[in-house]
């Protein structure tokens, strides 16, 4: 009997992942979802600019590359051209949350019927370890080598907090993966929000707190200890919104 296997909608490739980075799970619970709820067939994803760049490796599914940030655009376009089809972009902090901000914030205040799932690492991963909007206060990067100074760089951007305000959104909450219970609630909410699609509800993000072990100099055990002890306290877990519960 089997009991474990590989999800459909991923492909057999190796990953480009650094050890211990944990957008590999990500990718398997997106990819259990999309089996799941049985929609393989019309979905399609909207890879983005950063360590998810190649992503569209990774699915079995139809996938497009969008310019750095502008995925939520070409989502947007795709879904209003095929309203049938299942849409979702996958996104890093560098992509969503500063050059692509104001598509993520567009979007989500209009309720466009799409699935984003935000992968938050507080650092920018593809490039070499710079300090991302999402960066933690007194964070060591490449650019911040004495760590973040709130009073020169500003605050880090809360990304469920601030759609939050926003009257469009229908879902957004924030989980992580640094634990097997982490894993498993985090797969409940990718797949609700990829549910809520399908019900036609509106715009739903999911953003995973993950860890990046070779831009953080730590090894991914470390790293997980970490994204605990650091990032969770920073960014609670929880939703920010469910329309569905409000009711």
């Amino acid at each position: 009997m089997v009991v474990f296997k590989k999800p459909h909608a991923l492909t057999d490739v190796p990953m480009h992942y650094c050890p211990g980075c944990t957008h590999g799970i990500i990718h398997r619970l997106v990819a259990e979802a999309i089996d799941e709820l049985g929609i393989e067939g019309r979905t399609v994803g909207v890879a983005s600019v950063g360590c998810s760049v190649m992503s569209y490796d990774y699915f079995n599914c139809d996938m497009v590359e969008a310019a750095h940030g502008r995925a939520p655009a070409v989502a947007t376009g795709l879904k209003r051209s095929m309203p049938e089809n299942i849409i979702f972009t996958y996104q890093g902090d560098g992509d969503l949350a500063a050059i692509g901000t104001a598509e993520t914030v567009h979007a989500a205040s209009r309720g466009e019927n799409i699935t984003v799932i935000f992968v938050n690492n507080a650092i920018y991963g593809m490039t070499g370890g710079q300090m991302a909007p999402t960066s933690l206060p007194g964070q060591i990067t490449q650019t911040t080598p004495y760590g973040r100074d709130v009073t020169k760089q500003g605050y880090p951007v809360k990304v469920c907090e601030l759609l939050s305000g926003l009257d469009g959104p229908t879902y957004l909450e924030r989980v992580s993966v640094d634990t097997p219970q982490a894993v498993k609630k985090a797969k409940k909410a990718i797949t609700k929000a990829f549910r809520n699609q399908v019900e036609g509800k509106g715009f739903s993000l999911v953003e995973v707190l993950s860890t990046c072990p070779t831009n953080w100099g730590l090894t991914p055990v470390e790293s997980l200890k970490w994204c605990r002890e650091n990032m969770i306290p920073y960014y609670p877990l929880g939703v920010y919104r469910d329309k569905g519960a409000e009711k």
